[in-house]
């Protein structure tokens, strides 16, 4: 996979040739999801040169897969997980990880890691569930049941031993305030592997993804991180989140440039995930 991206990068020209874009079939159907992370990688889309090159629609992350599997959008940025279950071809250079802590994806548990038997979790993206059981396997010993609910603590730490919850929600929650074991799944998978963690990635349908595609959505997150503070001013008002928050998570906690290294995590996540074993099932049911 590292040699696939330094081959795709090289052949994608760092400046889109607009009128070669403009001669696919338009619209491309694009995919973005709608939590605040995504948000620097279409700015330019929604208020840059490349507005209006895509059509576009928000959805959560496991949706925007089912509408690419289905054929309803062209592109979109899908859990990284969702490269063992579809055909996709990735668009290089841009998604969202992390290099530690992430802030967005959080284990709340009413017990230590290793003593989780229930895992309550928010199925809004697949890799997060994933990425949930490969650490309780490896770093923890556990492996426990998983029950799909809202993200509602209260209700899930109700029904199992710990929560999983990502992202705006779980930027709602305060982790140094809450009485429960917290467990960053950023910070676990950097502690545990050294790498970066790829939660999320742009791909489309194969033979969808050209240069000139590729090179629109790298300017379209080059215009987001150049104009950072538009989207603070903007984002904090419209999500109801404190300004400082939304710049110290776009900032120092997500990484939307992704290279070999991030590939290299991507590709180690994608083994262990494949390896894990499955959950138990859930009991009741």
């Amino acid at each position: 996979m590292i040699a696939w991206y330094l081959r795709s990068t090289a052949r994608c020209p760092q400046s889109p040739n607009w009128l070669a874009l403009l001669h696919y079939e338009l619209p491309i159907k694009v995919c973005a999801v709608s939590f605040l992370n995504t948000t620097p990688l279409v700015w330019g889309m929604l208020h840059g040169p490349q507005n209006g090159l895509f059509d576009l629609e928000f959805c959560i992350p496991a949706v925007c897969a089912d509408r690419l599997a289905s054929g309803a959008a062209d592109i979109g940025i899908v859990p990284s997980f969702e490269l063992t279950r579809q055909n996709l071809q990735v668009v290089p250079g841009a998604g969202i990880a992390s290099h530690g802590p992430v802030r967005s994806i959080l284990l709340i548990s009413k017990c230590p890691a290793g003593q989780i038997r229930t895992l309550a979790a928010d199925s809004s993206s697949r890799t997060s569930v994933q990425l949930a059981r490969v650490i309780l396997q490896r770093q923890y010993g556990a492996a426990p049941a998983i029950l799909s609910q809202p993200p509602d603590l209260d209700s899930m730490l109700h029904s199992a031993d710990a929560a999983l919850i990502i992202g705006d929600p779980a930027l709602r929650l305060d982790p140094r305030r809450l009485p429960h074991h917290v467990y960053d799944l950023g910070a676990e998978w950097t502690g545990m592997t050294g790498l970066p963690m790829v939660f999320a990635v742009w791909a489309g349908q194969p033979g969808v993804v050209s240069p000139e595609i590729a090179g629109a959505f790298r300017e379209s997150w080059h215009y987001g991180r150049d104009h950072m503070d538009q989207i603070v001013a903007a984002e904090s008002v419209a999500r109801d989140f404190a300004p400082d928050l939304v710049r110290e998570y776009l900032t120092r906690h997500i990484v939307h440039e992704l290279g070999a290294p991030e590939y290299q995590g991507m590709e180690l996540f994608l083994e262990y995930a494949a390896a894990a074993r499955p959950a138990p099932a859930c009991p009741g049911t």
